[in-house]
């Protein structure tokens, strides 16, 4: 069984304004003091995380708190450890005046500040106003691979399909209190990186790695680590890392995120095993798949990953299920999956609930204070 693990980026609020506030060292701080931050970490001695390493971490930006999962084989042990780290990052804000809230972009205006440290300070210099303004939550999605060159397999196989997860983890749709008219307006902002977005097919591990080199041979970027691309191979896991979904509102979204992305790479491994080719899709037609699934969430069509033409976005999420639903099956995550996913195209990701909460209450303040009590409700 693969084994999955999540990070989260966390909006750091004020509790009363809903405003972001740049309060990630104080609540790294109190969490540090904290012996939860200890006990809350049993690790197998095959975790991808070095037992030293915290369960918080500092972000980019000091409105911002990060936290990682274990990597878990059940997805009910992923489904609670997500939410007890959702529940200790809010109890950590509170002792420091603050909220937590699962939003991928902040409703209300900001000015973000940019944390210290020599590599934050690095980017800053190099892309200037594409670094400030690169406050958004994603959710990143560790799954383990057998080797390099399986990992790349899977990185080939998978592309056409990471729009969907797009679609259904979109949750940011203001920016700087305007209506961005995206239901994934992360989604966009973070394309602004230059070494971010979808990637050619590879084809091996060798070629994968010689890209990596190229890259950071340019300069631009500091290290390996910057290699944004839409799915990586991890520079310090031996898994594959998706990481183009926003953070969740609900976790259970997040769940399904982690769920839906350890059936892409089972299923792609085991089309590659089955000398199964990827789709020949071309970087621009990936890129054009990416803006539709931002753009539209689920509330308009999508491109179908395998014919790159426009369907109904219900058409589109189904199809993903059915594409990963053996693997689902032998995993035991199937019933799950499609229950959780029907319910998102009933109800809405979190930019319909943002919308819908603004639509009731005309308070862009409203919005952030229910999405913090949905981040980590009681």
């Amino acid at each position: 069984m693969r084994t999955v693990g999540v990070e989260e980026e966390l909006l750091l609020v004020d509790r009363e304004s809903g405003e972001p506030r740049a309060l990630s060292s104080a609540v790294l701080a109190r969490a540090a003091r904290d012996t939860g931050e200890n006990s809350g970490a049993e690790r197998q001695a095959d975790d991808y995380r070095e037992p030293e390493e915290e369960t918080f971490e500092r972000e980019l930006h000091g409105q911002q708190l990060e936290f990682a999962t274990q990597p878990r084989s059940d997805m009910a042990d992923l489904a609670d450890e997500v939410a007890r780290w959702r529940a200790d990052a809010a109890r950590h804000a509170g002792d420091v005046g603050a909220a937590v809230a699962a939003l991928a972009t902040s409703p209300l205006p900001v000015s973000p500040a940019v944390n210290t440290g020599s590599r934050f300070q690095w980017m800053e210099e190099q892309f200037g106003l594409t670094t400030q303004e690169q406050l958004t939550g994603g959710c990143h999605v560790h799954v383990s691979v057998d080797s390099d060159e399986e990992g790349v397999a899977v990185i080939d196989r998978i592309r056409s399909w990471l729009p969907v997860l797009v679609a259904l983890s979109a949750n940011s749709p203001f920016w700087q209190g305007n209506d961005s008219q995206y239901s994934s307006y992360r989604n966009r902002v973070w394309g602004r990186w230059p070494m971010a977005g979808p990637t050619e097919i590879f084809g091996s591990a060798e070629r994968y790695e010689e890209q990596v080199a190229e890259m950071t041979a340019t300069g631009v970027l500091r290290d390996r680590g910057m290699v944004y691309f839409d799915a990586r191979l991890s520079h310090r896991y031996p898994t594959v890392e998706i990481r183009v979904s926003d953070v969740c509102l609900e976790a259970t979204s997040t769940v399904l995120i982690a769920t839906l992305a350890r059936g892409l790479v089972e299923t792609a491994a085991r089309d590659w095993r089955a000398e199964r080719p990827p789709l020949p899709h071309g970087v621009a037609s990936l890129r054009l798949a990416a803006w539709r699934a931002a753009r539209s969430g689920l509330e308009d069509t999508l491109l179908d990953p395998v014919t790159m033409r426009p369907a109904p976005s219900d058409e589109v999420v189904r199809g993903l299920l059915d594409h990963v639903g053996e693997a689902l099956a032998d995993s035991g995550d199937l019933d799950l999956a499609r229950t959780t996913a029907e319910d998102l195209l009933k109800h809405g990701n979190g930019a319909r609930v943002q919308r819908d909460l603004l639509e009731r209450t005309g308070s862009l303040r409203e919005v952030v204070k229910e999405c913090v009590r949905r981040t980590s409700p009681v």
